[in-house]
């Protein structure tokens, strides 16, 4: 769990409202590593660019196998994916 201060999805206002919807997972929240951006919105902005990019842009590999990979690099990491 981060030690960093984060706005909760239901305390989200203007700007960061906005960024969180875009970011809403299918389990009704954002994920923490989102929302450790939730005090500086153009850091957020720019991680969900650079992981929509990652993850769904232009590539070689599947969406299923950027998944795998995502989660043994989170293992190897001892990271809660």
């Amino acid at each position: 769990m981060a030690w960093i201060r984060m706005i909760p999805e239901g305390e989200a206002e203007g700007e960061l409202k906005a960024e969180y919807a875009g970011a809403m997972e299918p389990w009704g929240g954002v994920d923490n590593i989102m929302k450790i951006h939730s005090l500086n919105v153009a850091t957020l902005k720019a991680h969900m660019l650079l992981y929509v990019t990652v993850m769904r842009g232009p590539s070689d590999l599947s969406r299923a196998q950027r998944e795998m990979i995502a989660v043994v690099v989170s293992t190897a990491n001892h990271c809660h994916y």
